[in-house]
Parts: C-alpha cells; structure tokens; sequence
C-alpha cells in the first residue's frame, strides 16, 4: 500500500508539472531554436490577420479592419469566373507532375550515392548534385531562356538535330512544352538537395542488415529492395504527406518568370492569377479570397493523405 502511494503521489507530481517547468529544465534548447519561433510568429501566424480582407471590401483609408462586411461575395466571385477551371486545371497538373515525376528521384539518387564506397567519389557527386539548388530562380530562367532559345539556344539546337522537336520550335514560347520544362528543370535543380535527408536516414541503417542479407545470398538490387527502402520507408511517407499539402503551391517566382503571352493559357497558374488580379490591378480582397481558398485545398489534401497514410501504413503526422 505504501509502495502504491508512493507510485501514485510521483505520478501526481508529474501531472502538476506547468510548461514553465520544462522551460526551466530545457532553456538552453528554447533559447537555441528561439529565433526560428520569432521568425515562424512574424512571417507565417502575423500575416493570417490580413486573411479578414477576403471578407471584406477593402479599403485603403479604413485599414485592415476597415471595410464594409462582404462575406463570401469574392469566392463566389472567383468560383464563377472564367478563369477558375484554367487556373486551377494548369495548377494541380504542374503541381502533379511535380510530384510523380520529381518526388521518387531523390530517393533513387540517395540510393545511387549510398552505393558508392569511396568516400572522394561520393564527396564528388553530392557537390555536383547540390550545387544546382543554389542557383537562383532568376538565374534559372534565364539559363533556360539561353540554353532553350530557338535560334542560339544549345539544347535546343540540340534537340532539333536529334528531330525530337520541329525545326521551328520555340520551346519556351510553346504552351505544350511549359510543363515539361518546368517539371524537369525543377527535378535538376531540387532533386540533390531533396536527396539529403535520405542520404541521412540511409546512414541510420544497421550495418548488421546488411551483412545479414550477404549470408543470405542477397544480391545489390535484393539489399536495396529489402533493407534500404524498408528503413527509410517511414520517411519517405512523411515527406510524402507534406508534399502533398502543397499541392496547389506551385512555385510563384518560377512560374512568372517562364510566363509569356505564347504560353499564357497553361501558365497562368493560382499564384500568378493572385498577383496579376489582386496585386497589379489593386484587387486585394479578391486576391486574398483566391490565395486563401487555394491554402484550404492544401490543408484538405494534407488532411487526408496523414488520414490515409495512418490507415494503411500507421505512419502520420500527428
């Protein structure tokens, strides 16, 4: 009896236990991760006070808080538009494509890099393959302009003397090209960063697996389909689920950069619809409507695939 109330009295404690307890113990990890919380505060939670302007109409001399009650007056504004079924179509397909095409090649580069045994050689390759992220978006659209210009353009050129693409062509001025450009370029310049945080869950697996599936007899391909992809699986599921909450956020800066009037009708994206109708013709509470129906899209879809994923597999988010 003692024994069980002493059990249940250090059980109380803990539950007594305020949060200004654990910020006591822990200081010197809050004080470590305290400007990420700053910048999270002011960049990401202070700007969704600005979100009421979707419900009003606003004004610029009454403020944020100004303006007379609307409701839902610009969704229905833009779920009627003419330009609500092309901007959201050529979203969710550059959105798509994004993910089929460039989510699974990050994990096949990981696993190409943890194959190699030299320390040099791999040293080698993952600054080869890292140093495309750092290229700035404008840098990026204008090496495509150069490498893709239909006259000068050595790609291009390139591409035509293979008579994969007519002799007239002008890739970037094409709307049925837009897509693929984009989607590959992006895979060229993310696919070694993205690969990081493979690379590292694959240097988390025990070397016994692998000297396991050898007596086993396993071959390279046998090792990789049995121990590596197993053990990074949960990973690759998470990154999966967050992946799919940005959905409909197609890269702005990307997108109106490589936008003209050639291929405006596969271009013109939310994002860009956003800018051009909210920003450049002084429409803010339409804007903020459209920007925050296309957040809500992607907490649906991020719902659902954590909901999905904690069914099928038992990984989630929360």
């Amino acid at each position: 009896m003692r024994q069980a109330s002493a059990g249940g009295s250090f059980a109380a404690t803990t539950r007594k236990r305020s949060v200004g307890y654990y910020l006591k113990r822990d200081w010197q990890l809050w004080v470590m991760i305290l400007p990420a919380i700053v910048y999270i505060l002011i960049f990401c939670y202070g700007p969704m006070y600005g979100l009421q302007l979707a419900f009003r109409d606003y004004d610029f001399s009454k403020g944020f808080t100004g303006g007379q009650w609307s409701g839902m007056k610009y969704f229905m504004q833009y779920f009627t538009s003419p330009m609500f079924w092309p901007t959201l179509r050529n979203t969710f397909l550059m959105a798509f494509f994004s993910l089929v095409c460039g989510f699974p090649v990050p994990i096949l580069l990981a696993l190409v890099i943890n194959s190699i045994h030299s320390k040099n050689g791999k040293r080698a390759v993952q600054t080869a393959v890292y140093m495309p992220y750092f290229i700035s978006t404008v840098v990026m659209v204008a090496i495509l302009q150069i490498m893709l210009s239909p006259t000068t353009g050595m790609l291009s050129n390139l591409l035509k003397a293979m008579h994969l693409v007519p002799q007239a062509a002008n890739l970037m001025g094409d709307a049925s090209s837009f897509i693929p450009i984009y989607v590959i370029s992006g895979i060229w310049q993310g696919a070694g960063w993205n690969s990081i945080i493979f690379i590292a869950a694959l240097a988390a697996v025990d070397s016994q697996l692998y000297d396991a599936a050898k007596v086993d007899g396993a071959n390279r391909w046998q090792q990789v389909w049995h121990v590596e992809l197993p053990a990074i699986l949960p990973t690759i599921i998470i990154l999966l689920i967050l992946n799919m909450g940005n959905i409909l956020s197609v890269g702005f800066e990307k997108t109106f950069l490589m936008q003209n009037a050639l291929n405006k009708s596969v271009s013109e994206v939310i994002a860009t619809y956003v800018f051009n109708v909210g920003i450049k013709s002084s429409q803010f509470s339409f804007g903020t409507a459209v920007g925050l129906f296309n957040t809500l899209v992607n907490f649906i879809f991020l719902v659902v695939a954590n909901q999905i994923s904690r069914r099928v597999a038992d990984i989630s988010l929360v």
